[in-house]
This record gives C-alpha cells, structure tokens and sequence, in this order.
C-alpha cells in the first residue's frame, strides 16, 4: 500500500495510491498520518477499506495536485551517518564501528516536489538520497532484528540536504549544515513493509540537473535497517511517526574533486529508490 497525503501546505488530505496510479480519498479513514493516527492503527484501517473497495476516487486536478510529506509532522527525524561503505571512503573517513547518530529539524521535512532554499551565506549546499524508515509503533530496548522490523510503517525516498560549510566548518554540531529550512524532502508516499519484503536491496540514485551523480544499494549499508533501529532503541525512545534517515551513498559533491558540484540556484535535483518513488526538486536562494 502506498499512502500519501495531498494539498496545500498544511491542507492536505489523506490518500491512497491505487494500482492504477489514481487516487484514493482516504480522508474518511484519519484526518493525517502522525503520531495519533499511526498509534491508532490508521494503517490496518486503510488496508482494509482498500480490500473492500470503500474508497472513492480522489477528486484532484491530476497532475497539478500538490503531494505533501506522507508523515504530517515527525516528532524527531534521527539520522545516521556515513552508513555506507563508499560514501565513508569519498569523504576520507573511517568506517564507524558504531552507527554515527546526529538529529535533524523535524520543521525542514517538506513536500518531495517542494522548492527547496538554499540558506544565505551557503557556499557547500550539498545533496544525498537516502532510505527513510517511519515508525509505526513505539520501539524501546529491542532485542532482535524482527522486533525491530516489527516497528516499521513503512519506508519513503528521503533526501537530507546538508550545508557542508556549516555541518564541518563552524565548529560545534552537525546538526547546523542539517537543519536549515527545508532541508529534508520526504516522499512521494509511504510505502508499507508488505511491499518492501528487504530493505537491504533497493537501488537509490539521484541526479542534478539530469547528470546522475549517486547510484548506489542499500546492500552495501554498514549499519543495517533492523540494526539500526535496534540500536537507536538503547539510547532513545522511538515513536510512532519518527523518521529515521538512513545514510547516502557515495557521489556527494563534498566526496568530488574540485571544483565540488555544490548546488546553486535554479538547480533541479531528482532522487529515487526502486519500489518507492521519485521526488524533484528545484533549488532557490532563501
């Protein structure tokens, strides 16, 4: 099932995605997709009245439908870094012998198709697709990978847009080059783990103005998607609607040659992962 929530900012409607790529209205069932409604089983609710065919078509104007974030407003978006063997290796870092864990803004989570800003004073805006998990249920002092997949409602293409100058630069945390405005798109929809049977072999890959610079596997993850999630679950309490961006493969502008394909104004980025979707965005200074 592919769920996805459509409208304006802050208006947007539930919806589900049919077999024919039409819409779903699905407003009946929940009013969003967030920590209430995932807690409150709103998934179960949709497989449902999608098996039973009581969902009418979606009254939207085809293609000009705005699709927003499929997760309304996460409670915490928690990332991990240099999760992939190449990507450690591009940048000259070591291959971490524990998940390096840094948090992002939950207010930089927006639309897969929205603009997004490049921060003033930015001179390394930097692009990176990722996998993004999305809780389903509370996860805390998990023992075992299949308690942790237990925890997962679903997966969606996520890219973590980093301002390298202030992430490495600036002194202090990461979480500075991670959490400006609108540094994280998030979609196009949830996809539930009844359609992603393994998480460790999906194809990602990205483009900037449509010159492919990432193309990598979630096969070639040091930290897998159950050990992550496991492991976040001893130092934190994870909750249904939190999102967990799982690391980017190699062909980031900070592990290129100079001069560093950063991104500029007017620049058109496309990222995708198989099974779940493309986002585009265009980029525009704040």
């Amino acid at each position: 099932m592919r769920v996805l929530r459509v409208g304006e900012a802050g208006a947007e409607r539930l919806a589900v995605l049919d077999g024919a790529g039409g819409l779903l209205d699905a407003s009946g069932i929940a009013d969003d997709i967030d920590h209430r409604s995932l807690s409150d089983g709103v998934l179960d609710r949709l497989a449902g009245a999608v098996a039973a065919g009581s969902l009418p078509a979606l009254d939207a104007p085809g293609d000009r439908v705005r699709i927003g974030a499929p997760v309304a407003r996460p409670g915490k978006v928690v990332c991990i870094g240099l999760n992939y063997r190449d990507h450690a290796e591009e940048t000259g870092a070591e291959i971490p012998a524990e998940p390096v864990v840094f948090m992002k803004d939950p207010w930089t989570v927006t639309g897969p198709h929205d603009t997004v800003l490049i921060p003033r004073d930015s001179v390394k805006t930097d692009y990176e697709v990722e996998l993004a998990v999305v809780i389903g249920r509370t996860a805390r002092y998990l023992d075992s990978d299949e308690d942790a997949l237990a925890c997962v409602a679903g997966y969606a293409v996520s890219h973590d847009v980093s301002e390298r100058a202030f992430q490495l630069e600036r002194g202090g945390q990461w979480d500075k080059g991670k959490s400006c405005e609108t540094f994280n798109p998030l979609g196009p929809w949830l996809v539930t783990p009844d359609e992603v049977p393994d998480p460790q072999k999906l194809a990602l890959r990205l483009t900037v103005n449509g010159v492919e610079r990432q193309h990598g596997s979630t096969a070639d993850m040091v930290f897998p998607v159950a050990e992550i999630i496991r492991y976040l679950s001893r130092f934190m309490v994870l909750h249904p609607g939190d999102v967990i961006n799982t690391g980017t493969p190699a062909g980031v502008a900070l592990g290129r040659p100079e001069p560093r394909p950063y991104l500029r104004h007017g620049d058109v980025v496309e990222c995708g992962i198989d099974g779940l979707g493309t986002m585009r965005q265009t980029f525009r200074q704040a």
